[in-house]
């Protein structure tokens, strides 16, 4: 058994969680309109996210897209979906886009929405 150094247990608190959250209303019914399995899989990374920290959370969980923006894949019995975040200050993940996804490759208009949104984010 492994026993936990001073300095270890020190960081640990003073770790500061990640927090996990959708930048408007829009975002939150994006969110609503996803099956429940679907729905439940986000609940799940995203507590991972703020119970381990995001860097210790990567595929098949989350993945970089392109310059600040990454995806939280989820997968149900209707098929996958996405959502689209922003890292910022303070630890915060935001949630720009969700989406169901159709296609392998992520469609360029749902980057682009999600980037514009990206804005947004004080």
């Amino acid at each position: 058994m492994r026993r936990t150094g001073c300095q270890e247990v020190a960081n640990l608190l003073h770790m500061k969680p990640w927090i996990v959250e959708t930048l408007n209303n829009a975002v939150d019914a994006e969110l609503e309109a996803l099956p429940a399995d679907m729905r439940a899989r986000f609940v799940r990374i995203a507590d991972l996210i703020a119970t381990l920290g995001l860097e210790k959370v990567g595929k098949p969980h989350v993945d970089h897209i392109e310059g600040p923006l990454w995806e939280i894949r989820m997968k149900g019995a209707d098929g996958i979906a996405r959502a689209l975040y922003v890292t910022a200050k303070g630890k915060r993940v935001v949630v720009l886009r969700v989406f169901v996804k159709k296609t392998q490759r992520t469609p360029r208009q749902e980057i682009e929405l999600a980037l514009k949104r990206a804005k947004e984010v004080q």
